[in-house]
């Protein structure tokens, strides 16, 4: 059995972000993950200007495809808002890869299947032994499922999306969102990104959506028309893919001062535009100092709005 110093499952944004600063510090840390990167990811990859100052990266040094928005084109409740600053976009395939790689840690493909506690720490499937345990493997985070299922229940909002990314002809240079369209219980988004793709996709309140007896599944199409409508996309067979996350809420996302959750297994995206990818490399900084200073593991500085003013934030609530 390999003894690392802490093991972190998952090598998405919070893993990778988490590994980088462990890394940097000399503390010995495994990245262990499903899948093999470069790897696809279903997500608009909306960044905020606080994703590459988290980083201490200059957007210009990124070394893939980086879309800029100087605007935000919104339609709120059929009200058209023109949102200005800088704004950016990527593609997680190549996103994700590079933040790992870029973190300098071990990592190894493997799916988790077992996690064990015990008074030394923690092992998973008899192979690899750590004092910490770090779980950022998303909504379905194995550390999650293991460890936290008697005493965490994620109380943020359920999110469920239908979303695709597609390369096609950019018709629309702008980033647009469109919130509570035709009742939906969310938001719509249309991002293109550099190289000619497109990403277009829903959101929405699970719950709202069950209680109203409306399926995402019919607001797509719904969508969709809209878009060929408005000249927004082209004709073609649309091939749609589905995943679900959790706003932030109240929920446990740590288990004693030696288990951590980050990113979507904590449930930490924003409020009014279910930005995930900042708080997540954010959590994943966050534990990492918490290992390293040995001091509480605390997400309260990780904002829970991405755009919206004070004054409207009772809309999403």
């Amino acid at each position: 059995m390999k003894h690392y110093e802490v093991l972190i499952v998952g090598g998405g944004p919070a893993g990778a972000a988490c590994a980088a600063v462990l890394v940097k510090a000399g503390v010995k840390c495994l990245v262990v993950d499903k899948e093999v990167f470069p790897r696809q990811k279903l997500c608009a990859g909306w960044l905020t200007p606080r994703v590459f100052q988290d980083l201490e990266v200059d957007p210009e040094e990124y070394p893939h495809g980086l879309t800029t928005f100087s605007k935000l084109l919104i339609c709120l409740a059929g009200f058209p808002i023109s949102y200005p600053g800088k704004q950016y976009a990527i593609r997680r395939i190549e996103f994700d890869d590079w933040l790992l790689k870029r973190s300098g840690g071990e990592v190894i493909q493997h799916e988790v299947k077992q996690i064990r506690q015990s008074e030394s720490g923690f092992s998973i499937d008899n192979r690899f032994r750590a004092e910490y345990l770090i779980g950022a493997g998303g909504t379905y985070c194995p550390v999650h499922r293991n460890l936290f299922k008697d005493h965490s229940l994620r109380t943020g909002t359920q999110i469920v999306s239908l979303e695709e990314e597609y390369q096609g002809d950019v018709l629309d240079p702008f980033c647009r969102l469109w919130f509570f369209r035709n009742r939906l219980p969310g938001y719509a988004w249309y991002v293109p990104k550099t190289g000619g793709y497109i990403n277009i996709g829903i959101g929405a309140n699970a719950k709202v959506l069950k209680e109203r007896g409306s399926t995402i599944q019919e607001h797509w199409a719904s969508f969709v028309d809209h878009l060929l409508g408005s000249g927004l996309v082209e004709q073609r067979h649309f091939k749609p893919g589905g995943y679900t996350y959790y706003l932030q809420g109240t929920g446990e996302y740590r288990l004693g001062d030696k288990v951590f959750l980050v990113g979507d297994s904590a449930g930490l995206a924003t409020l009014d535009m279910g930005e995930g990818i900042g708080p997540s490399i954010r959590s994943g900084i966050l534990a990492a100092r918490a290992i390293i200073e040995n001091k509480p593991y605390n997400l309260d500085e990780i904002p829970g709005y991405s755009l919206l003013p004070k004054a409207l934030r009772w809309l999403v609530r």
